[in-house]
């Protein structure tokens, strides 16, 4: 199998911490680097549950850097009321003893983007995150953003929103990074496609699948046991999703993930709409010629359907340790 190399943005919370196991473990894939940013946590936090993850994990030898703790603009806000006070389920995991890398996050992206490209071998980033970071260093490092392989996001949604009616959470917490990491994959044509939450809620998890985990009796698949279980409790359910981890499957098994290329916006000043992602799905020519504002340079595959039980099994198979 050829391995995908990957550079995850994170804000660790629970399905983040979801994602990083599939991507430190699953071998169809060559985790180069992490980077942090605040998010569903404050930067401390998301710091710590992302080294605490690779850790247990055993993937202390992926460099973790430590980046924006505020969006570009606005104030930070935060989901703890979604992945408990600490970020990441409340589970009193002991300290990492991991430490972050010396680089800070647009110096660790911008280095391991222009070495793996260097090496005929670019990277496939994936910012699970809102994405300042990102933006960032396509601000700061223009060149070494025009090297990247392709971007998987995940945020947004074409027709489905939690953070307000209109948004979704990455996007809407800092919607300049997302308006300027879309500008520059056009303007660099670096491909990009968008994990939305049109599919995000369907790879779920059971309470049976949570018993399999923990008869595993490993590090990983106690952590990842933990992680679901805790929002089975959180929304009183027997299904939780994974959440950005299909984010990271939707690499392994693109198949089972529908898209369409679409043009993509971001509303960046409606009082009630915010941080919206606006999915252009006309499919006649004459209106988008005479549309006032003209059409998204910015072309977004955007993922609509997805197979969730298939999703679910390739995370469930990973954290078990049954895929070699």
């Amino acid at each position: 199998m050829q391995r995908i190399p990957v550079v995850l943005d994170v804000d660790t919370g629970v399905d983040d911490a979801c994602a990083l196991l599939l991507a430190a473990l699953h071998p169809g894939l060559d985790l180069r680097a992490v980077t942090c940013v605040g998010g569903n946590a404050p930067l401390a936090d998301v710091v710590r549950n992302t080294l605490l993850v690779l850790e247990t994990a055993g993937r202390t030898d992926v460099p973790v850097g430590v980046g924006a703790s505020r969006p570009l603009l606005e104030q930070p806000v935060d989901a703890r009321h979604v992945h408990g006070s600490d970020g990441m389920a409340d589970l009193g995991m002991p300290a990492p003893t991991l430490e972050p890398d010396a680089r800070i996050a647009v110096d660790l992206l911008r280095d391991t983007v222009l070495a793996a490209a260097e090496a005929g071998e670019p990277v496939t980033l994936v910012p699970l995150a809102p994405m300042t970071n990102i933006a960032l260093l396509a601000r700061v490092h223009p060149e070494a953003f025009a090297r990247i392989g392709r971007i998987f996001f995940m945020g947004g949604g074409a027709n489905v929103s939690n953070a307000t009616a209109a948004a979704e959470f990455n996007v809407f917490h800092d919607p300049e990074a997302a308006a300027v990491v879309l500008d520059a994959c056009a303007a660099h044509e670096v491909p990009v496609a968008m994990y939305g939450l049109d599919v995000f809620y369907d790879p779920k998890v059971t309470d049976a699948d949570v018993e399999a985990l923990r008869a595993v009796d490993t590090p990983v698949a106690r952590l990842a046991a933990d992680l679901i279980s805790f929002h089975h409790r959180r929304f009183a359910n027997d299904g939780a999703t994974i959440g950005d981890a299909g984010a990271v499957a939707m690499l392994l098994s693109p198949g089972a993930v529908r898209t369409e290329r679409r043009p993509v916006r971001v509303e960046l000043s409606g009082t009630w709409t915010r941080g919206r992602t606006i999915v252009d799905t006309r499919d006649w020519s004459g209106d988008m010629a005479h549309d006032p504002h003209g059409v998204s340079p910015a072309m977004v595959e955007v993922a609509l359907e997805i197979d969730g039980p298939r999703i679910a099994r390739l995370w469930l198979d990973t954290v078990a340790g049954e895929v070699r």
